[in-house]
């Protein structure tokens, strides 16, 4: 018997549905940490289980509050994303204080605590199983997500599966790490060749797949991602990220009409992620470029404004809004969209982390402090020497915003010299 299969017959089947119960498990968590519950989501629908996951299940005219409370009040189990960012809010602490009461009144309901980072945990939390997997940012794995399924389920962990899940995830570690090393020299072919791999660490999650999709976009092989993006799809076919990233992947390539299609539907379906909104906004702005009709333009900007406000943590679809309300000739509210950007991000560059390093160089662009903002773009640069992809998206961007602003000579030169390696 082959890892893969055994990790199959370790990994719990979910029991069947009895009475008024319409969901395996309800998923608690805050927005900032959506793209980490994405990958829980994914998981938990791969291996058969009804998941209860907000924007997936409410329809539009849904009242949040009712909706939200008939998932929780139908679900058999629950899953609490826990973390710093979630101790001030009412809305997870109304959740939490409902799973409590109904695991206190219903010996057979079960809900679970995951930890995210190295948060102090309420003394009502650390009283139930918990589980931190503040070591594991790409999404759950490993020992940590077998007794996460156990733990909704009630049961013990079954002879044998920690060793088998011990082993699987010192899989992913290393893999991760492979895909991470591929993605700092540019090796698109390394990328590929790691995609292929038949090992457990690869065939029950599309987290890894993901990850090189995702790094095969950033140096610019955006066929290559499509490729490998198709066989998750046929792995995963329930799986959200994979959808995501065949929306960015086709947007990056320049073909927006497919990107957004695949977007659309997304979106139509009722998800309203950053991620999701962020992408479908860009393809917007794609459209504006060919079309120069306004209305475009003013639908990019709103996307990402909708996606902020659902994620005011989310800096990508902030700093958008803030861009996309300068080309609109509309200032002041750019101006008010980059101040709250600057209260997530700061001032200063941010060590290995290219994206927000050119975030923070892009509200300085936007603030007008045009050596500043240079001294951060060629920060970005140096870290991610590789990532051509990103540079000219990066680039692009300052050259739009710059166009609007308009610096004196001097000054556009010394925002454009970070990017000369593009000309």
């Amino acid at each position: 018997m082959t890892l893969s299969d055994q990790w199959l017959q370790f990994s719990p089947k979910p029991p069947e549905l009895t009475g008024d119960q319409k969901w395996h498990v309800f998923l608690s968590y805050r927005s900032v940490h959506r793209p980490w519950v994405i990958q829980l989501y994914d998981v938990l629908r791969h291996l058969g289980f009804e998941v209860f996951l907000d924007q997936y299940v409410l329809a539009a005219s849904s009242t949040l509050i009712s909706g939200l409370a008939e998932g929780l009040e139908k679900s058999a189990s629950g899953i609490l994303v826990w973390s710093t960012a979630t101790q001030d809010s009412e809305w997870c602490k109304k959740e939490c204080d409902a799973m409590e009461s109904k695991a206190t009144k219903n010996k057979n309901y079960h809900y679970v605590v995951v930890t995210l980072d190295k948060v102090e945990l309420p003394f009502w939390a650390s009283q139930r199983i918990y589980i931190d997997f503040s070591e594991y940012r790409e999404g759950p794995r490993g020992l940590g997500l077998l007794k996460l399924l156990y733990g909704i389920l009630g049961k013990p962990l079954p002879d044998g599966a920690v060793h088998l899940s011990t082993k699987i995830d010192e899989e992913v570690q290393h893999a991760l790490a492979s895909v991470r090393a591929a993605l700092k020299i540019g090796n698109c072919e390394r990328l590929l060749e790691l995609a292929k791999s038949n090992s457990p660490a690869w065939t029950t999650s599309a987290l890894l797949g993901s990850q090189v999709a995702e790094s095969i976009i950033k140096i610019k092989c955006y066929d290559d991602a499509l490729t490998v993006l198709a066989d998750l799809e046929k792995r995963f076919p329930k799986a959200i990220r994979p959808q995501q990233l065949k929306g960015l992947a086709l947007a990056k390539k320049g073909d927006w009409k497919k990107a957004q299609i695949v977007l659309g539907e997304l979106e139509a379906a009722g998800e309203q992620d950053p991620e999701t909104l962020g992408i479908f906004a860009r393809t917007w702005m794609d459209r504006y470029q060919e079309s120069k009709d306004l209305k475009h333009l003013a639908c990019s900007r709103d996307f990402y404004a909708r996606a902020f406000k659902n994620a005011p943590g989310d800096y990508y679809t902030g700093i958008n809004a803030a861009s996309k309300s300068i080309l609109m000739g509309e200032l002041p509210i750019a101006r008010e969209f980059a101040e709250k950007v600057e209260q997530i991000v700061g001032s200063k560059k941010v060590d290995g982390d290219y994206w927000m390093t050119a975030t923070v160089a892009e509200v300085q662009l936007i603030k007008q402090n045009y050596a500043k903002a240079a001294e951060l773009y060629q920060a970005a640069v140096n870290m991610a020497p590789e990532e051509i992809g990103s540079h000219e998206s990066t680039w692009l961007q300052a050259k739009r915003l710059m166009e609007v602003l308009v610096p004196s000579q001097s000054e556009y030169d010394q925002v454009a010299k970070p990017f000369k390696h593009l000309r």
